[in-house]
């Protein structure tokens, strides 16, 4: 059987081909647990299982990964507005994320990594970013320079100079 899926970079449809013969490795950003969740976590969740089970069907061994962000500002909020722990709300929702998902008839992902697992990893990549001048501290907060990527935009397929300031995320001073 021959797959095809729209390419966003080509804006063409275009043959399914995997890197590995029969293999899929498919990494799916979950969800930022620090409460249950809604019906912007379970599209992804029912949409990427269909895919999954899609490639399944289609005779692909699919390695399925969503993480789950366990440390993020909306977290350590959640944590003093309950008197608790960020590691116990974390553990606590992503209990319930499991529930609700299993209950839509989501298949588990063969792994669930947590950004608090690859910390070190994550320091050590913007450090990278920071010393290649891809980006810059500003007051404890790093942000990425995007002007300094020629490609920025590509995929989606928008000039720096189109972007509004302040659409997607409010304008700070510290941002250049």
């Amino acid at each position: 059987m021959t797959i095809k899926l729209y390419n966003t970079l080509t804006r063409q449809k275009e043959t399914f081909k995997t890197i590995e013969e029969n293999k899929v490795k498919m990494y799916v950003c979950g969800p930022t647990v620090y409460n249950y969740i809604h019906v912007g976590n379970a599209r992804p969740a029912i949409v990427f299982d269909t895919v999954r089970r899609f490639l399944e069907y289609s005779g692909y061994e699919v390695e399925y990964v969503l993480n789950f962000t366990d440390v993020d500002d909306k977290l350590i909020k959640a944590a003093n507005e309950l008197n608790e722990e960020v590691p116990d709300i974390a553990d606590r929702f992503i209990k319930a994320y499991k529930e609700d998902v299993s209950k839509l008839n989501v298949k588990e992902a063969v792994h669930h990594p947590r950004v608090t697992e690859t910390m070190d990893d994550i320091i050590s990549f913007i450090e990278e970013l920071i010393e290649k001048d891809f980006a810059y501290e500003a007051d404890g907060d790093v942000y990425f320079r995007t002007r300094s990527f020629d490609e920025y935009g590509k995929l989606s397929h928008q000039s720096i100079d189109e972007l509004r300031s302040g659409a997607r995320i409010q304008v700070g001073e510290k941002k250049r």
